[in-house]
């Protein structure tokens, strides 16, 4: 599970029960944040969407740090982590959440790709992402605990900042990237009337993006570290789409909305199929073969 779901680590055990291999939790912030103005999420029916400026709603690191201390989770746990709203300097916020939660979560994902925090995006930029990096590092090397470090990207990069961003991931050992966020453009074939609502849109008509994102990622990284592909899956076929693109593992959120919680298990037993139809022994075998 994606997440924006489990926004403050409520029902993360609960969802594993769903079926979901692993559940990412947040975005945590430093403090506690109420999110933007409601209304705030809005259903594109016809276009199998959601588009939503929630703002990172959150009890905030503290609440949610007792919270998975005193319900240890049942599976592998995702921690993804933010900037308050209001903060003078977000990489502190990063770093702050980072060494919060490094002993809690089996992985931490850095989101510098929601559109929905004012600047967050800049992250995107080299020298901004450089100096986030380093003090992530400085985090691990002082630790005891061996965590991974994902880094969530948005759909909206331009060409030319992947490879700098490749570059950096590789430089500073990030352990697996996620691709991707939701998408601020990309509204002109929606039909629904609220397709020019502020905020990221999500689900069907972020399938095609990210795979093609996915696709250029993989094929830089070749194969260094693993790629989670979320965006637009509610099927088998979505799914493997995701995977054939360079997808090592996958998350969804939209999709579990339109169709209800019996998705996971819908998809998995159709991965099952497609897997048979195309000869492969084992889902990894299929990673990456839409390039082959």
């Amino acid at each position: 599970l994606a997440a924006g779901f489990d926004k403050s680590a409520e029902v993360y055990n609960q969802i594993l029960k769903l079926g979901f291999g692993f559940v990412e939790v947040g975005t945590v912030t430093p403090r506690k944040q109420f999110g933007n103005e409601k209304p705030r999420i809005f259903r594109l029916e016809e276009d199998k969407a959601m588009i939503n400026r929630l703002g990172f709603n959150n009890d905030g690191s503290n609440i949610i740090k007792k919270r998975i201390e005193n319900n240890i989770p049942d599976g592998l746990l995702g921690i993804n982590i933010g900037p308050n709203k209001d903060t003078k300097n977000m990489t502190d916020d990063f770093i702050s959440c980072a060494e919060i939660f490094f002993p809690l979560g089996d992985y931490i994902t850095i989101n510098i790709s929601s559109p929905n925090t004012e600047g967050l995006r800049d992250f995107h930029k080299s020298e901004i992402l450089k100096v986030l990096l380093e003090k992530i590092n400085d985090i691990r090397e002082k630790s005891e605990f061996n965590k991974s470090f994902l880094l969530k990207i948005s759909p909206d990069l331009q060409d030319e900042h992947i490879v700098e961003i490749i570059n950096l991931i590789t430089e500073y050992k990030i352990n697996g990237v996620i691709l991707t966020n939701t998408t601020e453009a990309n509204r002109d074939s929606l039909l629904s009337s609220k397709k020019n609502e502020k905020g990221g849109l999500s689900g069907a008509p972020l399938k095609n993006i990210s795979n093609e994102i996915i696709k250029k990622f993989y094929r830089e990284l070749k194969g260094k570290i693993p790629i989670i592909g979320v965006g637009g899956i509610d099927s088998g076929e979505s799914a493997y789409e995701k995977i054939s693109a360079g997808a090592s593992a996958i998350q969804l959120y939209t999709g579990m909305i339109y169709k209800g919680p019996s998705i996971v298990k819908d998809i998995k037993k159709e991965l099952i199929d497609i897997l048979k139809e195309k000869n492969y022994k084992n889902i990894s075998d299929a990673i990456g073969s839409a390039h082959s």
